[in-house]
């Protein structure tokens, strides 16, 4: 049988409330009483019931951060600024990863409600399924990550990527490009949907440029380098390439290169979107649309704990932060 409070607090010879004064690090026990009671845990095996105990607390200290793909740089940098954030302030960080699929994402939020979370970060699978709404209907804080709602009891932190995409096709344009083909994944997806709604408005603005969308299933190096080997065998190709994130761009990267008659910048200029950490280390390194992504996660769950607090206004409730390009070899 688990050993409890009260079995410590006999074998260390002190009152239970002592026991949880060192728990909790609280400085009013005694050095001698405080090293009896370590003691009795570690002989005893004892461990703290965290979940009964926030429930007494009435809050509990840990966040679910749910995104699409944990796997991806992106995501797994916004995951780094959350639990940064969030252990300033004594809370941890609890991540799914949906993998872009709803009943993935019910699964991990019936989970972290069961085990009674403070509030919820998300990047939804699906922003018009509605899971937000349901949340805040719950009384469950939640605030979406790289994501948008028109509801004025969601807070949201994002970046607009209607500019990132018009940034990235903008300076393609100005190295005299015209051909330009965007590399998109899936065009359902909301952030995919606006870069490609910036890059064509980018082309607008240039007579005689061009757009031509190359839509992949995923968002992977593999789908990157299946649509560079399409575009590389083609007797017409683009001159300028936009991909909807570098893992794209990094497949694309590998496609184009890898037979040695295509060269990058020279024959085809290559923009890619999120700047990861990889983007600057590859072969040839990679301009790219950075977004603050750790700083996306830092700024969620500080959105979060000043709900938690009753402190947020609701012109707060809406963080967007700007692109910025980051040119390097790959577009001159």
């Amino acid at each position: 049988m688990a050993a409890k409070i009260k079995d410590v607090a006999a074998r260390a010879g002190v009152s239970v409330g002592t026991v949880s004064n060192v728990l909790n690090g609280r400085e009013t026990v005694s050095a001698a009483a405080a090293e009896r009671v370590r003691a009795a845990i570690d002989a005893l095996g004892y461990v703290r019931n965290d979940a009964a105990r926030q429930l007494r607390a009435g809050r509990s200290r840990s966040i679910a951060l749910i995104v699409l793909d944990v796997g991806n740089p992106f995501f797994a940098a916004v995951a780094r600024g959350a639990e940064a954030r969030a252990a300033a302030d004594g809370y941890v960080v609890l991540v799914g990863s949906s993998g872009a699929d709803l009943d993935r994402e019910r699964l991990y939020l019936d989970q972290f409600q069961e085990q009674r979370v403070a509030g919820v970060l998300l990047t939804p699978a699906d922003a018009a399924d509605g899971v937000a709404e349901r949340l805040v209907s719950a009384g469950i804080p939640v605030v979406l990550v790289d994501e948008q709602t028109s509801r004025d009891d969601v807070c949201t932190v994002s970046v607009d990527d209607v500019e990132g995409g018009h940034l990235a096709v903008t300076h393609l344009l100005a190295q005299g490009r015209r051909r330009i083909a965007f590399v998109a994944g899936p065009l359902t997806t909301r952030q995919v949907a606006d870069r490609l709604a910036g890059a064509r408005r980018a082309v607008a603005e240039v007579d005689g440029a061009e757009l031509e969308i190359v839509e992949t299933d995923s968002m992977t190096v593999l789908a990157g380098r299946a649509a560079g080997e399409h575009l590389r065998d083609r007797a017409v190709r683009p001159d300028a390439v936009f991909a909807a994130n570098d893992l794209l761009a990094v497949g694309m990267l590998q496609a184009l290169t890898m037979q040695g008659n295509i060269r990058v910048p020279e024959d085809v200029m290559l923009v890619g979107y999120d700047d990861i950490d990889f983007a600057s280390a590859a072969i040839v390194p990679l301009t790219s649309v950075r977004q603050p992504a750790e700083t996306l996660g830092s700024t969620a769950v500080d959105l979060l704990l000043r709900q938690l607090d009753g402190e947020i206004e609701p012109a707060a409730r809406r963080i967007r932060f700007r692109p910025e390009l980051i040119v390097r070899a790959s577009s001159g």
